[in-house]
């Protein structure tokens, strides 16, 4: 990743790049550096039009799943880190508009241990505040007035329409899934299970109607992005990184993503998959104080978690052989396959309990 512009670091000012998502047409990159001597991430945001993958665009329309502008104005409005207390984002230092359209987002930097660096223990406590957080904005009115699309005039435009409107179905149906799915390719013949297979398609068959049962779910508000490589846990508790999906959604989806994305990327042993689970879903339930009945609150995670990945099988399929379309995962196509079986039979379990 090349350096970021000289006007907004000087060549002779250290900037170290930062893994990211390169594939997503929004970021034009992120680099641990310094602002006016002190330590910074600086995050680039640029316009659409930027080269990127078709499902990677980013977006003029201010409640598209990929706006471009969102993170800024989450942390323009303070949404970032005041949405819920005790695990916000980090301080906003600046924010700069350049001359080529592109914005310059400059943050304090978060110290601490990398996500990836969490134990189960961790994650819960991720999970309970998250859970806490959700909890909030289903009991206070204009919260609730925000979440459901008359935000405008409970906060009296503090926060108009760049919440994304309804996230999870867009980013879920905008993945680029071939038809027909190979299900039957012998490299996942050979890697999953018979019936891992047949569940896995019967699902994506149905993913209209698993996205269309999560509607039906209590909505608050969502970060829609809650993972490993978005927290940093810290001195005085967890960070929460990338608010640019911040937006109305179902209980439970972060909670969902928090426990299927930890391992997605091969950056947390599997083995600890069980624990993760039971932690954080426990956390996460308890987090919400019985704002949401404890069944309820459990089977929303599970139902949002076979929702938000219903593509991901599929979609894997369809790359088999091909370049792998990864940014954090450096495994190679077998052990990708092997490495998210376990998962994926999680996914298949939780759609079974779930949709019963």
């Amino acid at each position: 990743m090349p350096r970021p512009p000289v006007d907004l670091v000087p060549a002779d000012v250290p900037a170290e790049s930062l893994t990211h998502n390169t594939l997503n047409g929004v970021t034009g990159g992120i680099w641990r550096t310094c602002r006016e001597g002190r330590p910074a991430v600086l995050k680039l945001l640029a316009p659409p039009g930027r080269p990127s993958p078709a499902h990677w665009a980013g977006s003029d329309d201010p409640g598209h799943w990929n706006y471009w502008r969102r993170e800024v104005e989450a942390y323009r409005s303070g949404l970032a880190t005041s949405a819920y207390p005790g695990l916000a984002g980090p301080a906003a230092l600046a924010v700069d508009e350049r001359p080529d359209g592109t914005v310059a987002l400059w943050l304090a930097e978060a110290t601490g241990r990398p996500g990836t660096a969490g134990d189960p223990a961790d994650l819960g406590e991720v999970a309970a505040r998250l859970g806490a957080g959700h909890a909030r904005w289903l009991d206070d009115p204009q919260a609730r007035a925000i979440i459901t699309g008359a935000g405008d005039r409970a906060r009296g435009g503090r926060w108009p329409g760049w919440l994304a409107r309804d996230w999870l179905r867009d980013y879920t149906l905008s993945r680029p899934v071939p038809e027909p799915v190979p299900w039957e390719h012998p490299v996942a013949v050979a890697a999953w299970p018979a019936p891992l297979r047949v569940g896995l398609r019967a699902l994506w068959e149905r993913r209209h109607a698993v996205i269309a049962a999560t509607d039906r779910l209590p909505r608050t508000l969502c970060h829609h992005d809650v993972w490993p490589m978005n927290l940093v846990f810290g001195d005085a508790g967890p960070v929460l990184l990338d608010w640019a999906c911040v937006g109305p959604g179902p209980v439970g989806e972060d909670a969902a993503n928090l426990v299927l994305d930890t391992f997605l990327d091969g950056l947390v042993d599997v083995a600890l998959l069980d624990e993760v689970v039971s932690t954080v879903v426990d956390r996460y339930v308890d987090g919400l104080g019985g704002r949401v009945p404890r069944a309820v609150a459990a089977r929303a995670v599970r139902l949002t978690g076979a929702a938000k990945y219903v593509w991901l099988a599929p979609l894997m399929l369809g790359r088999l052989g091909g370049p792998p379309g990864q940014t954090y995962d450096r495994r190679d196509e077998a052990a990708i396959m092997d490495g998210r079986r376990r998962v994926l039979e999680l996914l298949m379990r939780w759609a079974a309990e779930a949709l019963d």
